[in-house]
């Protein structure tokens, strides 16, 4: 999970997202009122639901542990073969936009000519 969220991607996602999220409970009082208590229904789940999962993760443990090497390893050939995943999101929509615009350029040249 950390090296997913290491990701350049997965990592410049999730502050848009943050921010996005950040700016809507200040601009709108109702939605952050709302906001407000689904996040504390969530830290109180989270904390009940920990103590419950504590033992079982125990016994698991050798099995997760070698679950994430694989997934780690899984991971490391994925960024190899996707570069795009160490791009931030700002940089992909940039290049995205770029690249439409060079072949939309590149049809209306064919057309016209």
């Amino acid at each position: 999970v950390n090296q997913v969220a290491n990701l350049t991607l997965v990592s410049s996602a999730c502050g848009m997202v943050s921010t996005a999220y950040a700016s809507t409970k200040e601009s709108h009082p109702y939605i952050r009122s709302v906001c407000d208590a689904a996040e504390k229904g969530l830290k109180s789940v989270t904390g009940a639901t920990a103590s419950c999962v504590q033992p079982v993760l125990t016994t698991l443990e050798p099995h997760v542990a070698a679950a994430s090497e694989y997934a780690s390893k899984g991971l490391d050939k994925l960024g190899e073969k996707l570069p795009l995943l160490q791009k931030p999101v700002e940089q992909i929509i940039c290049d995205t936009k770029e690249l439409v615009s060079s072949r939309v350029a590149d049809a209306k040249d064919a057309v016209s000519s």
